[in-house]
């Protein structure tokens, strides 16, 4: 089968966007003649990585509008208008390349968001669009705790999705992708309400089986103090505000709460943690490589992950590898994989009665060794049965089969 992928952010050995893109073009190669789209930035470290580790059946088309390769790091804006007229280029680039190879399927990869067309949606061939998120924000009663800098945030990112919800190619895309994958039930009713005819609930989110490995094979803390540890930027959607009220409400003895990341909100969170009296329990450790924030996670009990609309999440299924219990609230995509099994899901109705939930699930956790030992071992086996990047290959590697057998009969 020859495949098409566009992945205008894919680039190896890292998280995200970028990890996405490329854990999603090596299965793909694993069963199909796979060509892939992606911008010329990322070509050295693609051309570095498959020098090192050669992969058949994977040709790379790198391009960008006008000749632009550059970063955007930090330019939000100019960074949207590259990715809107990159998308473009991919469509007439497409085309041709069509005639010359006639392709089976084509899939869009990344940006991981709903509300920014795929152009190549408009080619004859069966499409996949996503998984696709970016529906997921933070509910209304939230925004009274957010800075001014905060609350424009929120509303500005409001307007930009109902904009570009309002796109007609957006409205396109929907409507002639044979499968729509969303990353969570949120984006899921926004790709409904675009008319998309088939939607799924898919996470974008991965781990290769070295990843899957390196993880199980961290140590087991002492249990002693007891740890709980949040992971991410300092951003007042990452709602690390409602962890700190949460873990002073708990009066959990013997317990400390670590905070990795750095960002805009450290020195309020800074100032909150000593308002509550809990700064001698609190560690922040600043924004760290990799490898050590893996292994502060290693060295915490609980993963405390209170975000107000995350997409992915990452981070859960990291701490789920590990072996540990996460508490997050029911929002987005932590939402869809924390299961009863593998930790405690606290509904987001308000702040208050979130901090009440957060709270009762520390204390809970907390005083059950026996009990987190059970969800952190629940969490390694569905990391390995839902989230290995060969479980979500063979899941793609058959819904191309599937669109094909369906297109010819």
């Amino acid at each position: 089968m020859k495949v098409l992928l566009s992945a205008f952010a894919c680039e190896p050995n890292l998280g995200s966007e970028e990890g996405v893109g490329w854990n999603t073009v090596i299965q793909a190669a694993k069963y199909h003649e796979t060509w892939v789209f992606t911008r010329t930035f990322c070509r050295s470290y693609i051309e570095a990585e498959l020098e090192r580790n050669p992969v058949p059946n994977l040709h790379f088309i790198y391009f960008d509008p006008f000749g632009w390769s550059e970063d955007w790091k930090g330019k939000q804006g100019l960074l949207q208008l590259h990715y809107y007229l990159w998308q473009i280029w991919a469509y007439f680039i497409a085309r041709k390349l069509d005639r010359a190879i006639g392709f089976d399927i084509i899939q869009h990869v990344t940006y991981v968001k709903h509300w920014s067309p795929s152009f190549l949606a408009l080619l004859p061939h069966p499409f996949i669009w996503g998984p696709v998120g970016g529906a997921e924000a933070a509910p209304k009663p939230f925004w009274q705790d957010f800075s001014r800098r905060g609350k424009i945030y929120e509303t500005l990112r409001e307007w930009a999705q109902r904009l570009g919800e309002r796109d007609p190619f957006v409205g396109l895309t929907a409507r002639r992708s044979v499968v729509a994958l969303a990353t969570t039930e949120e984006t899921a009713a926004r790709l409904r309400f675009l008319k998309a005819k088939n939607v799924k609930i898919f996470s974008q989110v991965g781990l290769s089986q070295p990843e899957i490995q390196a993880l199980a094979k961290l140590p087991t803390p002492p249990e002693q103090p007891i740890r709980f540890i949040s992971v991410g930027r300092l951003l007042h959607w990452k709602g690390v505000h409602l962890g700190l009220r949460a873990f002073a409400e708990a009066k959990l003895e013997q317990s400390e709460y670590w905070i990795v990341g750095d960002g805009p909100e450290r020195q309020r969170l800074e100032t909150l943690a000593t308002e509550l009296g809990i700064k001698n329990q609190v560690h922040f450790w600043g924004s760290l490589p990799r490898g050590e924030t893996l292994s502060k996670m290693g060295e915490s009990h609980v993963l405390l992950h209170p975000s107000l609309h995350d997409s992915g999440g990452f981070v859960c299924t990291e701490m789920m590898g590990i072996g540990r219990p996460v508490i997050c609230l029911d929002l987005g995509g932590p939402a869809t994989q924390v299961t009863a099994e593998t930790g405690i899901k606290v509904p987001a109705t308000d702040p208050d009665r979130a901090v009440e939930g957060l709270a009762e699930a520390i204390v809970c956790l907390g005083k059950d060794p026996l009990g987190r030992s059970r969800l952190g071992e629940a969490g390694r086996k569905r990391v390995k049965e839902v989230y290995d990047w060969d479980v979500k290959g063979k899941f793609f590697a058959q819904l191309c089969e599937d669109l094909l057998d369906r297109k010819s009969g």
